[in-house]
């Protein structure tokens, strides 16, 4: 097995290891998909299937998400010249992940289910009630599960697995293009950046808490009350600064308990040096693990949320205890995790306590005189050549010796001829000596011996363990979320965020762009929002590089993290849950051909408009660029026209300053544009244009922005008045057939009376009295908004 990181390329430092078995249905059940993953370096195994579109874009976004190392399907869907359409689709866009068919007869759904009750925990056995009928992804498990053991030489211990069914239904879909534009973990430019949303919320400490906080910023939450309990918990966190600090000196001192966890459940075919020394190394860091329980619990003793206690009950499971009590009357209690390899190889070799078995103590007596003689053998060289020799250790040479000296001290400036294998590094020599030699050879043989009877000492405390090895998963996973709340109150403290509220309304105010102010190092100039169902679709405007797209990208960047219980860069926002974010931003600077831009946008905008539902939010920057003006308008238009009528959040910015009179025809529009100042310089007469990166209301003022760029430009003084002429001329044209009447005027003006009277009738907190006075400013807005017959104004 070797590792290739797939090309949703994870963040550099994490390398893929995750294998996927994919089955889709055939004949009249194509389309509905089944998938099984498992990490191998996390011994869960996790289950999904459902009905997908014909663009199987539900499959390739759980894909992307999990980045897979390998991907299993049947051969029969990727047999030469009869190969399915999801498995050219997977190809396409997984080119660099190794594919692996198997034969069409391990996707069997019985030898599935028969895997699971084998192999499932009993503490997650409710998963039977959920996939007994769902064929596909027990086919699928029952591939996954054969194929891994047969690559991992090893077969996972029976009842040991974590075995979960994740619908699509609980959490938010973002494609994974729209997770590209908005640079949620990984950046454009440059992958190794960590200027995305990913980097600048990681805080974390350890790995499984990165892992979850990666898996949720690319899944969001879509349950009110499970993101409020986690808001509570950051809010905790941030008010209580000793449960802060305690808890994170705590979580830090966690080790991978995920990976733990992979390797203590699975059960070698056959028994190495290698195995050996691994599981005495586990059983090591189990012991480091279970013993930081009681700390933990001690630091959330003092905590208040649900959450946080429901936490802390948990960790009061008897079977870390017993684990530990057992662990103990063969471990030595001194016995910890260390760093550096010498001290964790003597940490392996005395781990088990003495007169537990005679040979073993008899064993490890050798192995200290044998170590001990080489630290005589190299005193008694230095002494006899008067060289200062010191010994030392790596994992590779066993022992060597070391000597820092200048070479005009050594005689002849040459190492005496029995030292042998002379390497130098600065001024450090390094060396052995055929005696040398032979003593790391009897050390070795004599390790291998210890770790030989260890193993089976270890191997029998094991066995002893696994039915209550359970309540690790239950451990990791309060380590790993405990530890992304904290990373989430720890962003919270370095810049002003705030806690965000959920409602039917999306109002942001004084929001700013959360990775811009990391990449500026000061606060963005910061802007409000405002979407209510009545009012559902924005039109923004301006020049080119006045803010537009940093705006939209920054709403979509808030409302995730308002989802995945984070605090939001802001000084009050509220948002409605969103179950999809979509986004189309305009790839101005695509090398691509202009045709395959065009239809890169049109694939984009399609996608949107067949998935789209009242309860998305929706980011459209620019549309229609690709082609003729005339055919771009009426693009955008009817785009435009069709989104109007769903009741999903758009924000959509355009240079097509025709699209602004929409609003005439439909109430629930609302133009907005950003401002930018004109100023004269002192040399010359030239304009200059000073961006504000304000957001105001209405349609730009900007008239022909592109003619001004033009005029700076040295293009011909004729050309440009030309250009002007030929302008002016159109948006006359144009502007002729765009007058509002009074009826139209009239309409609007109900309608926005009806949706401000049915928002404050859903929302309102105000007393009787202030009730009173905000209905009568309504009427008089209401009647200043009404066109009336001249007559009419003079008696008013």
């Amino acid at each position: 097995m070797y590792s290739i990181t797939s090309s949703s390329a994870v963040s550099a430092h994490t390398v893929a290891s995750v294998i996927v078995a994919v089955v889709e249905g055939r004949g009249l059940a194509r389309g509905e998909v089944g998938m099984a993953s498992i990490d191998l370096k996390n011994p869960e195994v996790i289950l999904s299937q459902f009905a997908d579109s014909t663009t199987y874009a539900k499959v390739v976004t759980k894909l992307k998400i999990l980045t897979p190392l390998e991907i299993i399907m049947s051969n029969t869907a990727c047999d030469a010249g009869n190969t399915t359409k999801l498995f050219s689709l997977i190809r396409e866009h997984f080119k660099n992940v190794t594919f692996t068919t198997v034969q069409r007869k391990y996707f069997n759904e019985t030898k599935g289910l028969e895997y699971i009750e084998q192999l499932c925990a009993s503490e997650f056995s409710t998963i039977f009630m959920e996939v007994q009928s769902k064929y596909y992804c027990l086919a699928a498990a029952a591939a996954l599960l054969k194929y891994v053991e047969f690559i991992q030489n090893s077969v996972y211990a029976p009842k040991s697995l974590k075995v979960r069914f994740q619908g699509s239904e609980k959490t938010a879909m973002i494609d994974s293009s729209s997770a590209q534009n908005l640079e949620l973990v990984i950046n454009n430019r440059d992958s190794r950046n960590g200027h995305t949303l990913f980097g600048i919320l990681n805080y974390t400490k350890t790995p499984g808490g990165s892992r979850r906080l990666r898996s949720n910023i690319l899944e969001p939450l879509v349950d009110a009350e499970t993101i409020n309990m986690r808001l509570d918990c950051v809010q905790e966190l941030l008010q209580d600064e000793e449960l802060f600090f305690g808890l994170q000196a705590v979580i830090s001192k966690f080790l991978d308990t995920e990976q733990l966890l992979s390797v203590l459940v699975q059960i070698p075919k056959q028994d190495t040096v290698k195995t050996a020394e691994s599981k005495i190394t586990n059983i090591i860091y189990l012991k480091h693990t279970l013993e930081l329980v009681e700390p933990l619990k001690a630091a959330l003793r003092s905590c208040n949320t649900p959450l946080l206690k429901a936490y802390c009950n948990s960790l009061e499971d008897t079977r870390f205890q017993i684990i530990l009590e057992k662990i103990t009357t063969v471990i030595n209690d001194d016995t910890r995790y260390t760093k550096g390899c010498l001290s964790m190889r003597t940490q392996k070799c005395y781990a088990v306590k003495p007169n537990i078995n005679e040979f073993l103590d008899i064993a490890r007596r050798t192995y200290t005189e044998i170590v001990d003689d080489i630290a005589g053998m190299i005193t008694q060289l230095a002494e006899k050549y008067n060289l200062p020799l010191k010994t030392s250790f790596s994992s590779t040479r066993g022992f060597f010796i070391q000597m820092n000296v200048d070479c005009s001290t050594l005689p002849n400036g040459q190492l005496p001829s029995e030292f042998t294998k002379i390497t130098k590094m600065k001024n450090t020599y390094s060396f052995t000596s055929a005696d040398l030699i032979k003593m790391n050879e009897r050390c070795q043989e004599s390790l291998r011996e210890i770790y030989h009877m260890t193993y089976l000492i270890v191997c029998k405390l094991l066995n002893e363990i696994y039915e209550h090895i359970h309540c690790l998963y239950k451990l990791s996973d309060i380590v790993s979320m405990l530890d992304m709340l904290l990373s989430f109150a720890h962003a919270c403290t370095l810049s002003d965020y705030v806690r965000p509220e959920f409602t039917d309304t999306l109002a942001i105010k004084q929001g700013w762009h959360p990775i811009l102010e990391k990449i500026a190092m000061e606060k963005p100039v910061s802007n409000n929002t405002y979407l209510t169902e009545g009012k559902n679709f924005v039109i923004i405007t301006g020049p080119n590089m006045s803010g537009k797209s940093t705006y939209l990208k920054q709403i979509a960047l808030c409302q995730i993290m308002a989802q995945i219980g984070s605090y939001v860069p802001a000084e009050y926002c509220s948002f409605r849950i969103a179950k999809q974010i979509f986004t189309r931003v305009g790839m101005d600077d695509d090398i691509e051909t202009n045709a395959s831009t065009f239809m890169k946008e049109m694939k984009e905008i399609t996608y949107i408009i067949q998935n789209a539902n009242e309860k998305s939010l929706i980011i459209i920057d620019e549309l229609g660029r690709g082609t003729s003006a005339e055919e771009g308008i009426g693009i955008c238009y009817a785009a435009c026209e069709y989104l109007l009528n769903l009741k999903a959040f758009t924000l959509f910015a355009t240079h097509f300053l025709e699209l602004c009179h929409i609003d005439a025809l439909y109430p629930n529009v609302e133009n907005y544009h950003f401002e930018v100042q004109h100023m004269r310089s002192s040399a010359g007469n030239k304009e200059k244009i000073a961006y504000t990166y304000i957001l105001s209301k209405g349609c730009t003022e900007e008239k022909n922005y592109g003619l001004k760029a033009a005029e700076v430009s040295s293009l011909p003084l004729s050309v440009i008045l030309d250009a002007k002429e030929i302008t002016n001329h159109i948006a006359k044209q144009i502007l002729h057939r765009q007058q509002s009447t009074p009826e139209m005027m009239k309409q609007r003006a109900v309608y926005h009376l009806a949706m401000r009277l049915v928002q404050t009738a859903r929302n309102s907190r105000l007393d009787p009295d202030s009730l009173r006075i905000y209905l009568k400013g309504l009427k008089k807005k209401y009647e200043a908004s009404c066109p009336v017959p001249r007559q009419n104004n003079e008696q008013q």
